[in-house]
């Protein structure tokens, strides 16, 4: 039985269904067409998304690029008598021209034109003719309605631990003729739910204690015990940040360093605080502005400093401003509002209700900030002074030596340049010298020069081969420079919101851009939304907007902030499109329970610890992911969840598995971030040398991957398939190509996360056995043991490695040496060498990177 929601024009591309041979598509597209015929047509299901694929480009919202006069996307203007003729004519598909012109042969009249590169298949065409027939009924996009909870379907009575979820779910997979699947096995549940919540896999103990645990509420015990983690607030934090677009450094060419990492720190609390959602919101979007902020919800406003900053010499401050406030329009609008909003930066947007002046009017809202859009190393103003008395000794300690050591290259440069007594080093040879030299050496004192001026020198001197002396006391200032500007930036100030006192003009901008205002606007939401109160009497505020947001009334936060939660444990949204809820967005897969999910979520005081539990206590999240090949053929992507969703760890969390697996974890929560391994000149390379990594040693080295820096212009080199942080970014892809398992295999972090893994399981505690170490490894990487045959196949590899590391010892003591954290001299190298390589095959097995 086919699902209702597609229409005709969707048979081709539905799961399951094998596309048939050419001469027999006309005939089974009537059959497709007609079988509609009973069922009533739904104008947001079968009729809006043709018309916003193929009319809405030239017949939409935006007036700009309207042709004809002719506006599809708005009822009263699609059947309006204009000119003599109706585009859409209740009832009379003959007298529509719409549809007159849909049918047309002839390619001046034919729409869509041929030009457009749009073509309507023959079943969208009889859908639409159909649709007028029976008198055009007219509807609202789903997502602009406010949602409400449909009746409950009846759960089947063999279902007895299943829950709201699982009752729209089964009542979908009934009318697809299919059923849920069995629950996985407890080990892969418990290694699920607690990498789902927490980003790390259980400990040996943990997985011991549920599986001795028969009582009917073990499971619910666990994901209690997972929620109550400070961890839980870690992993919640990862998808925060990405949407956040955190990082630690401003971007752009010499890319400044920032210190925003107490308001990171501030999300995790939040998490493990179970902050209401509201409150996170409004903290976030404008906890200054609450009546006497405190320092934390001052803190909070963090959340619209995160954007990169363009601080390029020659740059106007202005447009970096302006840059600025534009960013924050379009972070609120894709987090809250799942709308592409940027659209309508230089026109109306060309297919949801949503206006040009509409978006300078959030615009206004997030332009009253104090900033200037100047840029002071790696802060702008506002900023709130967080540092603490050993960051500004260390800036004191890094003066001093710039000093002493400009005070030693000036001594040298007087012997190096005679010149008269008392003269500058302008009037000696120094000013002779090429390219920039003469600004660097003769115009600034030793003391005031900076990085690109002494590389420049540095190159000069050390090329001409003179004097290798000067290159040595210029290298030594260079360096001294650089931990200046390392301290200077250390020092935590955390930039924050504010609000002037007297209020800046707000004005479309022409295009975009920054210097060409045109008409004035002034703060305000969409018409298409809800109507925006307005608490004060100053007009409307960035509090106004933050409590718009975040009312029972509106149709999009709860809807989006549900679906992102759904796909942070299913893999994919209900809503496929988790950034986009307009009209070109994916629709629901299970539209009636996206809504359920959404109104509780409100009614519960915006408990995001409750809709967690919610959703992983469902059997449809407690499905096996084992799938046959005829259900992975008509439902590749799982939409219709009659199984669990399998897919690849993030690598993020696939190197702090890695870490845990080792024993080698620190989970130390908080503070300025770490800098773990890192392949030597990616820094230098991509700051033409400006910049140099120095790596971090001891416990930093092991840090949980939340607390990495993060170099805005090239992020940390073990991540793939993350947001590169530069933009809002709330759906990342997975991709499959080889330069993964070159990292998962070579990196160091993964090498020595192997080695010490293999000396854990050389010190443990068990029989000298191998079976039994090797079962032991096993479950630390997957959380269940081998069965025979794996064990045969490892242990036939473990002997294997041995024979090879004998007749290669030298290999051996090499793979032994890669990494910091020391080695047990006491375990035999060979044999430590030996495991190691096992466990390295272990930690990159499909099964272990894998969430199952």
């Amino acid at each position: 039985m086919l699902a209702p929601e597609p229409h005709a024009s969707d048979i081709f591309t539905m799961p399951g269904f094998r596309k048939p041979h050419p001469i027999l598509i006309p005939a089974l597209l009537c059959a497709a067409t007609s079988s509609w015929a009973a069922a009533p047509l739904d104008f947001n299901r079968d009729i809006q998304p043709i018309l916003s694929e193929n009319c809405y480009h030239c017949h939409g919202p935006d007036k700009a690029e309207r042709k004809g006069g002719l506006r599809l996307d708005e009822e009263a203007a699609a059947k309006a008598l204009v000119d003599g003729h109706i585009a859409i004519h209740p009832g009379d598909s003959s007298q529509s021209t719409a549809i007159q012109r849909i049918f047309s042969n002839d390619p001046e009249e034919v729409m869509p034109t041929p030009k457009s590169n749009r073509k309507l298949t023959a079943a969208q065409k009889e859908l639409l003719k159909r649709w007028v027939e029976e008198g055009a009924p007219w509807g609202k996009h789903w997502a602009f309605v406010k949602p409400a909870k449909a009746t409950v379907p009846v759960l089947p009575p063999d279902i007895t631990d299943g829950n709201t979820i699982d009752a729209f779910v089964i009542d979908r997979l009934k009318r697809e003729n299919l059923a849920l699947s069995t629950q996985a096995s407890r080990e892969t549940l418990i290694r699920r739910v607690t990498l789902d919540l927490t980003g790390l896999p259980p400990t040996t103990e943990e997985l011991t204690a549920f599986l001795a645990d028969a009582s009917p509420q073990a499971y619910e015990r666990v994901v209690d015990r997972l929620l109550k983690s400070p961890r839980f607030g870690e992993r919640m934090a990862w998808d925060w940040m990405d949407a956040a677009r955190y990082a630690d450094s401003n971007g752009y060419q010499g890319d400044p360093e920032r210190t925003m990492w107490p308001w990171r720190d501030w999300v995790v609390q939040a998490f493990n605080a179970n902050m209401p959602y509201d409150q996170f919101t409004v903290w976030q979007m404008a906890g200054d502005l609450l009546p006497g902020a405190s320092p934390e919800q001052k803190l909070a406003t963090g959340f619209h400093r995160n954007h990169m900053m363009n601080g390029e010499g020659g740059r106007i401050p202005e447009e970096t401003r302006v840059e600025n406030v534009m960013d924050r329009v379009d972070t609120t609008a894709t987090v809250w509002l799942g709308l592409t909003l940027a659209c309508a930066k230089c026109h109306d947007h060309k297919f949801d209700p949503l206006t040009q002046r509409e978006y300078y009017a959030l615009y206004d809202f997030f332009n009253q900030t104090s900033e200037d859009g100047a840029i002071r190393g790696g802060k702008a103003a506002p900023a709130m002074d967080m540092s603490t008395p050993a960051e500004l000794e260390r800036v004191k300690k890094a003066e001093a030596r710039v000093a002493a050591v400009a005070a030693e290259v000036e001594a040298y440069e007087l012997r190096k340049f005679p010149r008269a007594e008392g003269a500058p080093l302008l009037e000696s040879d120094a000013a002779k010298l090429p390219g920039n030299l003469p600004a660097t050496l003769a115009k600034v004192p030793p003391v005031k020069r900076g990085v690109d001026g002494l590389l420049e020198a540095v190159a000069h001197f050390k090329n001409e081969g003179t004097d290798p002396e000067y290159v040595k006391a210029l290298e030594k200032l260079l360096s001294a420079n650089r931990e200046r500007t390392a301290a200077a930036s250390g020092v935590t100030k955390v930039m924050i919101m504010d609000t002037l006192a007297q209020p800046r003009q707000t004005s479309i901008l022409a295009k975009g851009a920054y210097d060409k205002p045109t008409d004035k606007v002034q703060a305000g939401t969409p018409a298409i939304l809800p109507a925006l109160l307005i608490s004060g009497g100053t007009g409307p505020t960035r509090l106004d907007l933050a409590k718009w947001l975040v009312s029972p009334d509106h149709p999009l936060t709860a809807r989006v902030t549900v679906n992102r939660f759904w796909q942070s444990f299913f893999g994919m949204g209900l809503v496929k499109s988790t950034e986009d809820f307009g009209l070109q967005g994916a629709k629901p897969s299970h539209p009636e329970l996206l809504d359920w999910l959404a109104v509780d979520f409100i009614e519960s005081g915006w408990d995001v610890k409750a809709l967690c539990k919610q959703v992983v206590m469902s059997h449809t999240y407690r499905q096996s992911s084992r799938v046959t090949p005829e259900l992975l053929e008509r439902d590749p992507e799982n939409r219709l969840l009659a199984r669990a969703s399998r897919h690849r760890l993030p690598s993020w969390m696939i190197r702090d598995q890695a870490l845990s697996a080792a024993g080698l974890l620190n989970e130390t929560q908080g503070g300025p971030p770490v800098r773990p391994y890192q392949p030597e000149g990616i820094w230098e390379e991509a700051t033409f040398g400006k910049i140099s990594y120095k790596q971090d040693h001891g416990d930093a080295l092991y840090r949980r991957s939340l607390y990495i820096f993060w170099r805005r212009i090239v992020g940390p080199t073990m991540f793939f398939d993350n947001a590169a942080r530069q933009t809002c970014d709330v759906r990342s892809l997975r991709t499959n190509t080889p330069l993964h398992a070159l990292t998962t295999l070579n990196d160091i972090t993964y090498v020595e996360a192997a080695r010490a893994m293999a000396q854990r399981v050389l010190q443990a505690p068990v029989t000298p056995d191998d079976r039994a170490k090797l079962s032991l490894a096993f479950q630390w990487a997957t959380a269940r043991t081998p069965t025979a045959e794996e064990t045969d196949i490892l242990l036939g590899r473990l002997d294997y490695l041995r024979t090879q590391f004998q007749e290669t010892p030298a290999e051996a003591a090499k793979l032994l040496a890669v990494g910091e954290s020391p080695r047990d001299k006491s375990l035999p190298e060979i044999e430590h060498a030996a495991w190691t390589a096992l466990c390295q095959l272990l930690l990159n097995l499909d099964e272990t990177i894998t969430r199952e």
